[in-house]
């Protein structure tokens, strides 16, 4: 009945908005070559609405100071970026740096940053200014200090304002902050209206680090910030923080992780307005200069079912969840969703349909497709596996084409190390063929049994669980080793773990945590190759991601 529900039905669905976080990724950043680049330094990228024009920061020849303002055209997002110019009527002797255009294009936010006699105009040390034209075709006119607020006798820079132009964050070394540099906020009731007083981004935000470079969504609801703080991958790190509405308070702040950040260093946002590429700035090791401008895509995960392509099925998880405030489903508007399953998230969900999907949170796929040798490839990251023992390869005999065959004796395969628990949430998924309780589908060397049967009646299993004393094992009551193909699955969200059968949960607990391990994965036998626990039967398409996954 659900695969028959009628889209206009759907499309005729209004409902009510509270917000949630949308679950998205990135895709691997590409830099905005040479072009635009150059062996200086090139960073603090802001993009205008329509995606045509980007500001950034430079310290090559040709500019009025170190740092001067520079602005690169394109006549459309397909075309490639012109070659910049100087910002000459904006820039002065003075560093002028981290602009940020307003939506309608007139109103150009930046801040100066000169170690030295005070800029003339200025409220002393670095202060954030804004430059105005009367068309997009005319010149900027003479910039203008922002006054107080949101300046002060002490250094402010990094301005970044809402699509709305009634919210402004930015970077300030002033008292009363946590650390170095905090973020602080200022907001007005319109855009005739003054700024109000700043009030600075604690204690979900800032810590007693640097917290600086600062983009922030069209909607006001996003924030992406670097710092050097403890938890990062490298010197910086791109966090992010986001708030239910303009009048709620901003939540803890995460990494983006990989591929945005890396071991060197991160920093300096633009968002486009469409919530679809997060530009910034990188001095990792393969870019043209210093530091150069990176764009990633931001990429909503459509493909809730984790089956390589977005078809009706995923279409009737998203009606299974109409009006809920359910993240899986709350992908529109991109890419932070509105917390609620709705027309927006559909629409987005339509643009992707019947694609086949290059899924980045596919963190491993053994398809175990292989005609003959020792090793199982994996299509995701090349974690290719070795096979132990003498298993036969089934071209023809899978599920999904080809499989794998073990004796239940000594065959297994191993893999380098793919995802440690402990780090976040994932989510594993098998088809297997057996008929022998007690074996094991998946475990982690030293670690825990990810998917095994019960010794008892061949129940799926599950022995990974919390590290305290008082946790236990997920047992379901549903047979999977009767000889039949099952696709058995396990989910951790961060903290439920559930089991599923043939895309049915049938188990499902709360855990406050899982018990990490750092080491490789077995498939086919148990955390200790146990006499017992290795797979009689088949074994095809073993799949791990590293975020929720509904089937």
């Amino acid at each position: 009945m659900k695969k028959t529900i009628s889209l206009v039905l759907v499309l005729a669905l209004v409902l009510a908005v509270e917000v949630a976080n949308a679950d998205f990724t990135f895709g691997n950043p590409q830099n905005l070559g040479p072009v635009v680049n150059s062996a200086s330094h090139d960073s603090e990228p802001g993009i205008s609405a329509d995606g045509l024009t980007l500001y950034f920061e430079s310290s090559r020849t040709g500019g009025l100071g170190y740092g001067d303002i520079w602005v690169t055209t394109r006549s459309s997002v397909s075309e490639p970026w012109g070659t910049p110019v100087n910002l000459t009527t904006v820039n002065s002797p003075y560093r002028d740096n981290f602009p940020s255009i307003s939506p309608d294009g007139l109103t150009l936010y930046f801040s100066d940053y000169y170690y030295g006699p005070d800029h003339p105009g200025g409220q002393g040390g670095h202060d954030l200014w804004m430059s105005t034209r009367a068309s997009r075709s005319d010149p900027w006119t003479t910039p203008v200090n922002m006054g107080a607020p949101p300046n002060s006798s002490e250094n402010e820079v990094s301005p970044t304002v809402s699509g709305d132009g009634l919210t402004l964050i930015f970077a300030s070394s002033r008292s009363g902050g946590s650390g170095d540099y905090d973020l602080w906020m200022s907001m007005r009731a319109t855009v005739h209206d003054p700024w109000d007083p700043p009030v600075n981004l604690v204690p979900s935000v800032n810590t007693g680090s640097w917290d600086s470079e600062v983009g922030l969504s069209a909607d006001g609801l996003a924030l992406v910030f670097s710092s050097d703080r403890a938890g990062g991958s490298g010197s910086y790190d791109l966090w992010m923080t986001s708030r239910k509405s303009r009048d709620d308070p901003w939540g803890p702040a995460v990494n983006l992780g990989a591929p945005v950040n890396t071991t060197a260093g991160e920093a300096s946002v633009g968002l486009s307005a469409d919530g679809k590429i997060l530009y910034f700035a990188s001095n990792r090791a393969d870019g043209v200069g210093d530091w150069d401008i990176w764009q990633a895509p931001i990429l909503p995960i459509v493909d809730f079912n984790g089956d390589g392509i977005v078809d009706s099925a995923d279409m009737c998880i998203m009606v299974d969840h109409w009006g809920e405030n359910y993240s899986l489903c709350d992908i529109g508007p991109m890419p932070w969703g509105d917390g609620i399953v709705d027309v927006q998230d559909l629409i987005v969900l339509v643009e992707h349909l019947f694609e086949e999907v290059n899924d980045p949170t596919l963190v491993a796929h053994w398809a175990l497709d292989e005609i003959e040798g020792n090793i199982a490839s994996d299509s995701a990251n090349d974690i290719d596996g070795t096979v132990y023992g003498d298993p036969a390869w089934q071209p023809e005999g899978g599920m999904i084409d080809g499989a794998l065959q073990l004796d239940g004796i000594d065959d297994y395969v191993n893999t380098p190390f793919v995802l440690n628990p402990t780090d976040g949430k994932f989510s594993v998924f098998v088809w297997i063929k057996g008929n022998a309780p007690g074996q094991a589908v998946l475990s982690q060397a030293g670690g825990a049994n990810w998917l095994c049967s019960d010794s008892l009646e061949g129940n799926l299993l599950t022995e990974l669980k919390g590290a305290g004393r008082n946790t236990t094992e997920l047992l379901s009551q549903t047979i999977i080793t009767d000889g039949n193909w099952h696709r058995i699955g396990l989910v951790w969200d961060g903290s439920h773990r559930t089991l599923y059968v043939d895309d049915i949960a049938v188990a499902e607990d709360e855990q406050t945590n899982l018990a990490a391990s750092e080491n490789g994965l077995y498939i086919g036998t148990g955390t200790a190759m146990e006499p017992g626990t290795f797979w009689s039967g088949l074994i095809d398409d073993v799949r791990i991601y590293n975020r929720i996954v509904r089937p």
